[in-house]
């Protein structure tokens, strides 16, 4: 049977409705409006692996034949309105992350402490020593913040989580308390860095949630989506900071979110872009190399693009 526009469209509505549905409750016969935070938390909860195949042949879209030939290991891309699963291989088995692992950290410092604390560089988190911050260095959180996401700095993290949580070992129960709420059921953290440890782990799908919610957080979107920016300390100098996301400056629409990468983890990439009011999500694991992150990303989100104005 030949799916007409109108019966895409009709699907589309359909599954809108079903999610906005979701905005109300029913109790004793009365409508009873959810809280921002559950919306939050229905809104990333929603993502429906089989709509797409229901709407058109995905093998017909330009680009369907290249996804094929990239080289990541796992990957999930997603529509944010809809939660429709546009692409995926092996994306929910779990994997080493790299520093994708900031993206909770830096989540819970915003959402546990305040802007203007000051955090200070001391000896007992100055442990990779191949991080942008320097022993006995000072900024505020908001600032530093800035400075991990945006150069992707290890002993900054750490420096967070111990303000954050008075501990490494606290802040990594937080780190996974949160997990757990957030429905990240093949997710671990055993740090804030996303250094190697065989119980540091996750999946595409499950960081697809993890960059979705904290997206919705204001500042947290802000320090992703901010290409370079000269960082103070409580000394008066400042360190200037280059985003190591390049999509942000090469991709026409880039929003975010995280790069990362071990020899275990291979190259890993968070990202989302927004064109025409529509904005997708893409987690990649498992890179071939630096570059290839990048022009795979950008592969799979240029066919993400193709795939929704075809279903509009």
């Amino acid at each position: 049977m030949t799916r007409t526009p109108l019966f895409r469209w009709t699907c589309l509505l359909t599954l809108l409705a079903v999610v906005a549905s979701c905005n109300w409750g029913e109790r004793t016969g009365s409508r009873v409006a959810l809280t921002p935070e559950q919306i939050r938390l229905e809104h990333i909860n929603t993502i429906d692996s089989t709509l797409l195949s229901t709407i058109l042949n995905p093998d017909s879209v330009e680009g369907s034949d290249t996804l094929a030939s990239l080289s990541a290991d796992a990957w999930m891309l997603i529509d944010d309105a809809t939660g429709m699963v546009i692409s995926q291989k092996y994306a929910d088995e779990p994997r080493f992350m790299a520093s994708l692992t900031k993206m909770m950290t830096c989540l819970l410092a915003l959402e546990n402490s305040n802007l203007t604390d000051t955090v200070r560089i001391t000896e007992d988190v100055f442990i990779c020593r191949d991080s942008r911050v320097r022993l006995g260095e000072g900024y505020l959180l908001g600032d530093l913040l800035y400075e991990m996401m945006l150069q992707s700095d290890n002993d900054a993290a750490y420096a967070l989580a111990k303000h954050v949580g008075g501990d490494t070992i606290r802040f990594c129960e937080m780190m996974n308390e949160k997990a757990a709420y957030l429905g990240m059921e093949s997710t671990h953290f055993a740090n804030p860095n996303g250094m190697p440890a065989p119980d540091n782990y996750s999946s595409a799908s499950d960081l697809i949630r993890l960059a979705r919610y904290a997206m919705r957080d204001s500042l947290f979107a802000a320090i992703v989506g901010t290409t370079e920016k000269k960082v103070p300390m409580i000394d008066g100098r400042h360190m200037d900071c280059q985003n190591t996301n390049v999509l942000l400056s090469s991709y026409d629409g880039c929003i975010g979110i995280k790069t990362g990468f071990t020899r275990q983890a291979g190259y890993c990439l968070a990202s989302a872009a927004t064109r025409d009011g529509r904005t997708l999500y893409c987690v990649l694991l498992h890179s071939r190399s630096q570059r290839t992150r990048f022009s795979e990303s950008a592969i799979l989100l240029d066919y993400g693009f193709r795939i929704m104005k075809s279903v509009l």
